[in-house]
């Protein structure tokens, strides 16, 4: 065999572990992009120096302890992602003002297909969705670094402890004291707020609550709005730390500051494990409708619990493969012609 067809074969079996690698930096890094680059380092690393790999654990375990090892050296600056109400109060509507935080202050959405690799058990499908949602990673971010890890090998990845304690070069006992620390932390902010229940994949209810919020927004329909929202439902949109609470002020908001959303366009999407839609914006200027969020949705009990809106375009939409304009339709815009 030459050099290169060796090369190109390596290349290819590194390659196969890119999705699953990814979803695991991501829930270490609360950062899509951060997670490519470190998946990237990873298998970077995994190349150069697989002729010395000795073969004593398998390459999956000996990737993950690679891709470990270069997440914790990217969080010892202790950066901790956050969604807005981890960091501040609710904002009555009156005084609401957008300010902006920079960006490695936030949790970052990610697409379903970058980060969950296709299983076939449905149990096992299941957990891996639970546990990059919006909720779950902003409670993993809470966590130390290698309690982290602890928690995503065990708990996500089911790895036995043994096999955790010889890729962190630690020991069993070790292990599980970071395990039951990281669940009490997990526990007490499950405690705090409820998260949200989406079936997978979406049931027939939840189906049609999507269909009546497409509805509602793109009409911009706010007592329609209101009635899809529970009571206590939250809406975000980073780069700001500006968040409100309960539909009044929701809408409230869309009907002032967020008029200009009125006659948008939205797009499904899949985003961490959730619902979610591009959102397009009418043009003005060039006709048709340019890029505005990313929205993830929360949905529990027949209701939305989380309207959460990643307003970064130039940044979302490419990583989720959006196109950067949509075209009006035909008889779109000549009303007020």
């Amino acid at each position: 065999m030459s050099e290169g067809t060796a090369t190109a074969g390596i290349d290819a079996v590194l390659e196969q572990h890119r999705t699953e690698l990814t979803g695991y930096c991501y829930r270490m890094l609360g950062s899509s992009f951060e997670a490519e680059d470190a998946v990237q380092d990873t298998l970077v690393r995994a190349w150069r120096s697989h002729d010395r790999f000795e073969g004593r654990s398998s390459l999956r375990s000996w990737l993950y302890r690679i891709a470990t090892n270069v997440c914790l050296d990217m969080l010892s600056a202790g950066n901790r992602r956050a969604r807005p109400m981890d960091l501040t109060d609710a904002t009555p509507l009156a005084q609401a003002a957008l300010s902006p935080r920079p960006d490695h202050t936030w949790l970052e959405p990610v697409p379903d297909a970058r980060v969950l690799p296709a299983v076939g058990d449905p149990a096992e499908a299941a957990v891996a969705k639970e546990s990059v949602r919006l909720a779950f990673m902003a409670a993993l971010q809470q966590l130390p670094p290698k309690q982290r890890a602890v928690l995503i090998l065990r708990e996500v990845l089911a790895w036995k402890a043994s096999e955790v304690a010889e890729l962190l070069d630690t020991s069993v006992a070790s292990v599980n004291s970071a395990l039951q620390r990281a669940r009490a932390t997990l526990a007490e902010r499950a405690a705090a707020g409820a998260e949200g229940e989406v079936s997978d994949p979406l049931d027939e209810e939840q189906q049609k609550l999507l269909e009546r919020y497409v509805k509602a927004f793109e009409g911009y329909d706010m007592a329609a709005l209101t009635a899809l929202l529970h009571e206590d439902a939250v809406m975000t949109m980073p780069p700001f730390d500006l968040w409100l609470r309960g539909p009044a002020d929701i809408t409230g908001f869309m009907s002032t500051l967020g008029a200009s959303c009125a006659g948008s366009r939205l797009v499904p999407v899949r985003a961490n494990g959730l619902p979610g839609f591009a959102h397009y914006k009418p043009d003005p200027d060039n006709g048709g409708f340019s890029p505005w969020a990313v929205q993830v949705l929360e949905l529990s009990g027949g209701r939305i619990t989380g309207f959460h809106c990643f307003l970064d375009t130039g940044r979302w939409f490419p990583l989720f493969g959006l196109p950067l304009h949509l075209e009006a339709e035909a008889g779109e815009g000549e009303e007020g012609a």
